[in-house]
């Protein structure tokens, strides 16, 4: 077994040293005894130009020995002002974890290679691999020391101040930007700021009238459920007084001063109204009305869908329900519980938005219902919520994402089998209790926890802030939707012959897949070519997430904070090169 105590910075640069030696007359005979057999690489567009993962020595080989000659990766080495090469468990395994960095012909990346002592004499080789692109040559952000220099040495003052060529900006009176992102939450502003850094000429468009309505009209008492140090945005991180799970109007207002600061161009009150694309030109023919319902055309090359995981809300057909005279919202629409302070009201559905506006109901002095139609998993919001993001609370924000980049989905998948488990012990008197009411809990597909609910069908899972408690002290009452015969004006008939009446109904029943919104606003062909959007299909990449897709000049950003900070970097490279001329419009 390799010796602890010796110099791994060492014998990881020698792992580099043959790897890239190698690479110069790549062979996959020379380069698969690098690997281990089970081993994985993930390439973001580094050599492939793709977000990919490939597994298995002999694939990993034959897909290297492909993408380096015209790649001509180069120049490994260890990264000198991040993490040292340390001794790591990632998915229950000890490895040594180092970062590097390196070269190819058209730009600059970093990666992560995971190393495990193999075979008789112990060699070093790859468990995983990550190659990822950074910044182009000749394109690089003018970031730090590089800063643009602006007016102070050549001003005109007869001319327009910076005030005037930012009013002039977003305005575009007399010119269409290249790139429009249809909506201004966190992933429209994530990629819009990567745009900007990169001299992309970028337009965001959202149909709410200030910037950040999108968080600061969901309901009074919403939190982030996620801590503070997981959640900046690019180039400007929270300031370091701000709370651990940031409330819903602090992150508002933190957007509006986002796109002051960083200069970004962004229509308020804007209906994106759909577009069709022109293959010939090379662009999209889109329609926007704005809110004093004038209409602009606009032509931008790239529209950048980025309105979340899902976009329209799901409104289940519920037999009987329209005998219902009460008020029915969908959790869209729900606002605050002190409008129903000693009502009546039910809530079906049973994850965050449900348990969340039942929790607000009941402590405005509601009687509430709460209706489950499908089994939930529930873990409480510390510390087992968390397990997921520990590598953020130690090391740099820069290095905890090239590692979150780094994870090839099925040793992801590995961990979160053990961080279930983990939580399950944690959370076991709650899940017993809420067992013991007729709570009816998952764990997700093959117990891979939340994250991987969420990855898949953006919900299903609740993190416990104390509306299970409630649960189970029976204070909030639990029905399973199984139970109900029918609506009538009252409320609920069930089937025990017992009436539930409501002045209220909240469909907590979340949102149709993204595929469905773009069908509607592109219509059957694009819709058709591009397939579905998010989850995973064959491979271990998100479907048509962060990358090309198979309609020109349409993509697609979603996800939380942390997932568009990470990913926006990569969708920005791929819409540079587009507009340079490195990729094919393809």
């Amino acid at each position: 077994m390799l010796d602890r105590t010796q110099d791994i910075s060492i014998a990881a640069q020698a792992w580099l040293d043959d790897f890239e030696r190698t690479l110069s007359r790549p062979d996959p005979a020379t380069l698969g005894p690098l690997f281990l057999a089970d081993g994985f690489w993930r390439d973001v567009l580094a050599l492939s130009w793709n977000l990919q993962t490939i597994a298995g020595r002999d694939a990993i080989a034959q897909e290297l020995a492909a993408r380096a000659p015209k790649a001509a990766p180069s120049n490994f080495k260890i990264a000198p002002n991040r993490a040292p090469p340390r001794w790591v468990t990632r998915a229950g395994t000890n490895n040594i974890e180092a970062i590097f960095n390196f070269e190819t012909a058209l730009g600059r990346g970093s990666g992560i290679v995971r190393l495990i002592p193999d075979g008789p004499d112990d060699s070093l080789k790859a468990w995983t691999l990550l190659t990822a692109l950074d910044e182009l040559k000749g394109f690089e952000e003018q970031l730090g020391t590089s800063r643009p220099r602006g007016q102070a040495y050549s001003r005109d003052f007869r001319g327009p101040n910076w005030l005037d060529q930012r009013n002039a900006a977003r305005a575009y009176a007399d010119h269409d930007p290249a790139v429009l992102v249809v909506g201004g939450g966190q992933a429209g502003l994530a990629i819009a700021a990567r745009l900007k850094q990169l001299k992309v000429d970028t337009l965001i468009v959202d149909r709410e009238m200030r910037i950040g309505d999108n968080w600061r009209k969901r309901y009074h008492a919403l939190t982030l459920h996620n801590q503070v140090q997981v959640n900046h945005l690019p180039y400007m991180p929270f300031p370091p007084n701000w709370p651990v799970y940031i409330p819903k109007d602090k992150l508002a207002n933190w957007f509006e001063a986002y796109v002051d600061a960083m200069e970004l161009n962004f229509w308020t009150g804007t209906e994106f109204e759909g577009g069709a694309y022109d293959e010939a030109k090379g662009h999209w023919t889109v329609t926007l009305r704005r809110a004093d319902g004038s209409k602009r055309t606009m032509h931008p090359r790239h529209v950048i869908m980025a309105t979340g995981v899902s976009g329209i809300a799901n409104i289940p057909d519920i037999p009987t329900l329209d005998n219902f005279k009460g008020t029915l919202v969908h959790s869209s629409g729900y606002e605050d519980g002190e409008n129903w302070t000693g009502k009546r009201a039910i809530v079906i559905g049973t994850g965050n938005s449900g348990h969340d506006i039942a929790q607000d109901l009941h402590s405005s002095g509601a009687e509430v219902t709460l209706v489950q139609r499908s089994p939930t998993l529930v873990t409480n919001i510390e510390p087992s919520a968390q397990l997921a993001y520990a590598t953020y609370n130690e090391g740099t924000l820069e290095d905890n994402d090239l590692i979150a980049a780094s994870m090839p989905t099925p040793l992801a998948k590995k961990t979160h089998v053990m961080l279930t488990e983990q939580s399950k012990q944690l959370d076991k008197e709650l899940l017993d209790g809420l067992a013991r009411v007729g709570f009816k809990l998952d764990f997700g597909e093959a117990g891979t926890g939340w994250q991987f609910k969420y990855l898949t069908r953006g919900g299903g899972y609740y993190f416990n802030v104390g509306c299970s408690n409630l649960i189970v002290e029976g204070k909030i009452s639990l029905r399973q939707f199984s139970d109900i015969e029918s609506f009538n004006a009252e409320g609920a008939r069930m089937k025990d012959g017992s009436i539930i009446t409501a002045d209220l109904v909240v469909l907590s029943t979340g949102y149709k897949p993204q595929e469905y919104l773009v069908r509607k606003l592109f219509g059957d062909g694009i819709a058709d070519r591009v397939g579905p959007i998010w989850g995973f299909g064959e491979g271990f990449e998100l479907r048509n997430m962060y990358a090309r897709t198979r309609q020109p000049g349409l993509w697609f950003i979603a996800g939380s904070l942390a997932q568009c900070r990470i990913n926006s970097k990569y969708l920005a490279l791929q819409i540079k090169a587009i507009e340079e001329g490195i990729l094919a419009r393809i």
